[in-house]
């Protein structure tokens, strides 16, 4: 355990070991939604990739490691955190193709200070904060709280958070978000003004239970139809299924 100021830290490995993340002792850590965020790209992506709200980096990295021809973006407004991801760019080795971005994704004059391009990206990954202030029970510890629950001060909450993504996106570029089931129609209907060929993959614990994450993937001007991807079941038996268990460690990538 280090101790970086005011906040404890622990190195742990990710991605079966190819991946050494440093990250808040206490608080949000990475897990199974970074791991399927970066196992959603498609598999032989190539150019600028983006990791919107990227924390520590779990996600953005992941991708790196995964796809020797992506050049990853950090977008972290937490100095802290990306303060964190910066420490983890240098212990993977990862300098020459990945960078962190200081920045506030809603604000166009902060992206614009931290060097992000509008429409610069072929991909954008996010997983934002998932839950609703006004009705969700939040955290007490604060970096946790910011991790999973939207600002109330946040004009358009979700929306905004979309909106900026497209925003960062060339034309025909690929946004995959990770979120709760119950977002869908939200992520649709902010979504589908922007998009098309959006695929909608559910994400079960288990076979014969509800799904706990949809991943959704949307392509900027596109006019193609909605689909529904197979889902991904997690688990089976005492551990995670094989499927599951290759994407854990960076050896799969979703086919979808």
């Amino acid at each position: 355990m280090l101790d970086a100021g005011p906040r404890e830290t622990l190195t742990d490995a990710f991605l079966g070991g190819r991946l050494t993340l440093t990250q808040p002792a206490r608080g949000h850590r990475l897990g199974t939604d970074a791991a399927l965020l970066a196992a959603a790209a498609p598999a032989a992506f190539a150019g600028l990739g983006l990791d919107a709200g990227a924390g520590a980096g779990g996600a953005g990295l992941a991708l790196a490691l995964t796809r020797p021809g992506a050049e990853v973006g950090l977008i972290e407004n937490d100095p802290f955190m990306a303060g964190l991801a910066r420490v983890n760019i240098a212990q993977n080795g990862l300098n020459r193709r990945c960078f962190v971005a200081e920045a506030d994704l809603l604000s166009p004059s902060s992206r614009a200070a931290a060097g992000l391009g509008s429409e610069t990206a072929q991909l954008v990954l996010t997983n934002p904060p998932y839950l609703d202030p006004s009705s969700a029970r939040l955290s007490p510890d604060p970096q946790r709280r910011r991790a999973h629950a939207m600002s109330a001060e946040v004009p358009g909450g979700l929306a905004a958070w979309i909106e900026a993504c497209f925003a960062l996106l060339a034309p025909r570029g690929v946004l995959i978000m990770i979120h709760r089931p119950e977002a869908l129609s939200h992520l649709l209907q902010s979504m589908g003004a922007r998009s098309g060929a959006i695929t909608v993959l559910p994400i079960y614990p288990r076979e014969k239970s509800e799904a706990v994450r949809i991943l959704v993937r949307a392509k900027k001007g596109s006019r193609a139809p909605l689909s529904i991807a197979a889902p991904l079941v997690l688990h089976s038996g005492g551990g995670f299924t094989p499927l599951a268990d290759a994407l854990h460690r960076g050896a799969a990538v979703i086919d979808w």
